[in-house]
């Protein structure tokens, strides 16, 4: 299968949260997919409307009308954690709203790019109270990638990911090399090439029990303190942020799968 226009939706996932970038923004594992499309497909055009802290309802309220205007053969679609880390969270309605953009996504003639995200407890016990919702919430998202014919990256029993080298300070969003395996996973996914992404990373130095509560302590500070006090406000870190690239633009080669 060849695309030649690719636009992705979603939050900080999509938006490529923490895989920084020279300009202050950030690549992430869809502009790693796109370049990768890109090197045998010069007509190929990309553009990425996610942005940071947005919850399902503004992402297919607000970002996937604009994506289906652009007239895409590709719209990946990821979001759903925001939802499940606030306090009050409603699966059917997750469904339904999901189900419900996919549904206007692959009425526009546009192939749909799922995800169903990993098993949070195994790799922070902090972050394993929304374990259950987020199994919940991948049982949803595999019923409607089957009922409507989309493709699916799960993430659920892929324990790789639980090396805590493929996230960030903040443990909620990947690092570079991390935002690379998931690209690498994607392309696979996508039958655009064959990467052994399962590959385990060498053996880490070893942390003694003290460097792991230095750690948690300093997570909680940093992290865990401002997250608690930001949504206490009714606040967002996607407030002032605008979509990295609201339009189809080249994407930088270097960034391609090798």
């Amino acid at each position: 299968m060849t695309w030649h226009r690719f636009v992705a939706i979603g939050d900080s996932f999509t938006e490529g949260l923490d895989d920084r970038a020279d300009n202050g923004r950030h690549h992430g594992w869809a502009d790693r997919v796109a370049a990768t499309i890109a090197v045998d497909n010069p007509e190929f055009q990309y553009a990425n409307l996610a942005i940071r802290g947005r919850k399902l309802d503004s992402i297919i309220a607000d970002q996937l009308p604009v994506a289906i205007e652009m007239e895409p053969d590709l719209i990946s679609i990821g979001g759903g954690v925001n939802d499940a880390l606030r306090p009050h969270w409603d699966v059917t309605q997750t469904r339904d709203r999901l189900e419900g953009g996919v549904i206007e996504a692959r009425a526009s003639g546009a192939d749909v790019l799922l995800f169903a995200f990993g098993d949070s407890s195994r790799r922070s016990r902090t972050l394993g109270v929304v374990s259950s919702r987020l199994r919940a919430y991948r049982e949803v998202v595999h019923d409607i990638a089957i009922e409507h014919d989309c493709y699916l990256v799960d993430f659920w029993n892929e324990s790789i990911f639980d090396d805590r080298r493929f996230w960030a300070d903040d443990r909620l969003h990947a690092n570079d090399l991390g935002h690379e395996r998931v690209a690498e996973m994607v392309v696979t996914t996508l039958g655009l090439g064959q990467f052994d992404w399962r590959a385990p990373l060498p053996p880490a130095p070893p942390r003694t029990r003290f460097d792991a509560l230095i750690s948690d302590a300093r997570w909680t500070g940093e992290h865990l303190v401002p997250w608690v006090a930001r949504h206490l406000r009714g606040r967002s870190s996607g407030d002032g942020i605008t979509a990295k690239r609201p339009h189809f633009e080249p994407i930088e080669p270097d960034l391609a799968l090798r």
